[in-house]
């Protein structure tokens, strides 16, 4: 229900459904973190709430992850995370898609296709970009990337989960932004499989 969502995170991402209030934006930030010292994340590929190119998911043979940059984290950062989510997959969290950490504290961006320092597990256990793969007639899906900025550096492994990262984050994040890019499969006859992760 709607009343789960915050409504600064509702403000940050527009159209917010229940599963948006399960993202690890909503249980690491709070008001006033989102966008702190205009901390932004863009990519050249895609705009906010717009749709993702066949070319970044599972429609397309040699997908890869979208380009990403973003601006100057605020002073005292030392590691920053990336965290990519679906909130509509039918799954009682929302769906991992890619787990990155070890980027430099600084204005930067990750080029399609690029090999992050240190990759963890996405929701199928693999240290890669899940591609957005939601089953079909299921509608369109947010997969929204959460670029956090932290007060310490993380001395996780490559491999680690989701939890175990958001764990180590809790009461460090000193800014946060937020992109959000959807996605949507065409009917196609026969049911979807329900293997299909969002």
């Amino acid at each position: 229900m709607l009343e789960h969502v915050p409504a600064w995170l509702g403000r940050a991402l527009g159209n917010v459904r229940a599963g948006h209030g399960k993202l690890a934006v909503a249980q690491l930030d709070d008001e006033g973190l989102v966008g702190q010292g205009g901390f932004t994340l863009r990519s050249a590929a895609f705009t906010h709430g717009e749709a993702l190119d066949p070319s970044f998911t599972a429609d397309e043979e040699d997908a890869v992850a979208p380009p990403l940059e973003w601006t100057q984290p605020p002073a005292g950062t030392q590691d920053m995370v990336l965290l990519v989510e679906d909130p509509d997959a039918p799954a009682p969290q929302p769906f991992c898609h890619w787990l990155v950490w070890g980027l430099a504290p600084a204005a930067g961006q990750l080029l399609e296709g690029e090999n992050p320092p240190r990759v963890g597990k996405n929701s199928y256990g693999n240290s890669e970009w899940l591609l957005p793969d939601p089953p079909t007639g299921h509608g369109s899906h947010d997969y929204v990337f959460q670029l956090f900025a932290l007060d310490l550096p993380l001395t996780q492994m490559p491999g680690a989960t989701r939890d175990e990262v958001l764990a180590a984050m809790q009461g460090h994040v000193l800014a946060a932004a937020v992109l959000t890019g959807t996605y949507s499969r065409d009917e196609r006859a026969g049911a979807w499989d329900e293997d299909d992760e969002g």
